[in-house]
């Protein structure tokens, strides 16, 4: 038999309980989901400004593959991408924004590193881009790796990561590059424009949008070669399982849609097919997943209103978009790239 509390222990024990924030959400008394389900709408965190990912136009719409992503868990949820709130973050303002409840999510942050996802309260959910530092040239070069750049100039903003692993980036037996360093990117970027240096480093993306603002983008071009790594994608507080599954799921079920050939164009005639991976994606199948918190068509409803993964990336980063990148890393596993997610079963 257990013994008896005293009078003053169990009004110890219970108010200890009453204080005692509800698992996975912080300060907050709900979980993250039905913080988001009483509200009515999802709170979303981009880095704004950053073209391909995360930008707002005149008129206030917003559009990237980060806002896709944010309109994405929106349909899964609400099946509705429109019930998402897009808030733009300054670096020094997401994490604050994120662990304090302000935000349900980040769709992106600081690169995902042991540091960021293991010291501050939050985990990294999964990658929606593999970034990484590479270089932009004249396409008259015809260069087709940093070997090539041996010897030349490379403009490059001072004091960031990117000037540190292109002075650690020495090769046996190569003349290495000379950087010329700027106080910020735009700088080292119009430096470039204007001939004062053969090439320009930078991540891909943040490369891809300096090009698409030359007078001729189509003459210069991103070396395929990276030298460092930066893997990007959302950000959640920590200790709200189901949250985490689904922010991570709703990549999933993009990247499976994708491969299934699954798209917003056949979705609906999907739902007839035979093949059992696309019936249980679908939601046709299989029923809803008990702790999931989410209807069994939750993918259904993402790829419906927003898109498989191919799709988002395309309109927003690909060779239907201003920025013009290849898929390299982000293709699908099966096309040689980094794209991956479990079966939906």
């Amino acid at each position: 038999m257990l013994p008896r509390l005293s009078c003053f222990a169990a009004a110890t024990i219970a108010l200890l309980l009453a204080l005692a924030p509800a698992r996975g959400s912080g300060d907050l008394r709900q979980s993250t989901l039905g913080q988001a389900t009483a509200r009515g709408h999802l709170i979303c965190g981009v880095s704004g400004g950053h073209p391909g990912f995360a930008l707002q136009r005149e008129t206030g719409e917003w559009s990237g593959l980060d806002v896709d992503f944010c309109r994405a868990v929106a349909a899964a949820i609400f099946d509705d991408p429109n019930r998402s709130t897009i808030v733009a973050l300054a670096p020094k303002e997401r994490l604050k924004a994120l662990q304090s409840g302000e935000v349900d999510l980040l769709a992106r942050g600081g690169a995902w590193t042991l540091s960021r996802d293991a010291g501050q309260g939050v985990a990294y959910v999964a990658t929606t881009f593999f970034d990484g530092q590479g270089f932009l040239t004249s396409s008259k070069r015809a260069a087709q790796s940093r070997r090539d750049l041996s010897g030349l100039s490379v403009c490059v903003q001072q004091g960031t990561p990117f000037e540190l692993d292109l002075v650690d980036d020495r090769r046996a037996g190569e003349k290495p590059v000379e950087p010329r360093l700027f106080a910020s990117f735009e700088e080292a970027a119009d430096a470039y424009a204007q001939g004062r240096c053969d090439a320009l480093t930078a991540d891909i993306s943040t490369l891809a949008a300096a090009r698409s603002r030359l007078e001729a983008p189509g003459k210069h071009a991103i070396l395929s070669e990276l030298i460092d790594k930066e893997p990007l994608g959302p950000i959640v507080r920590q200790d709200d399982g189901q949250w985490f599954d689904i922010v991570r799921w709703t990549l999933f079920g993009m990247v499976d849609a994708e491969e299934l050939g699954v798209a917003s164009t056949n979705v609906d005639e999907a739902l007839k097919s035979v093949d059992p991976r696309m019936r249980r994606l679908l939601g046709v199948e299989g029923g809803r997943i008990e702790g999931f918190g989410l209807e069994p068509d939750w993918a259904y409803r993402i790829v419906k209103h927003v898109g498989n993964y191919g799709e988002i990336f395309e309109r927003n980063l690909g060779h239907g978009s201003p920025l013009d990148l290849d898929r390299r890393l982000n293709a699908l596993w099966t096309e040689g790239g980094l794209m991956y997610a479990p079966p939906a079963r």
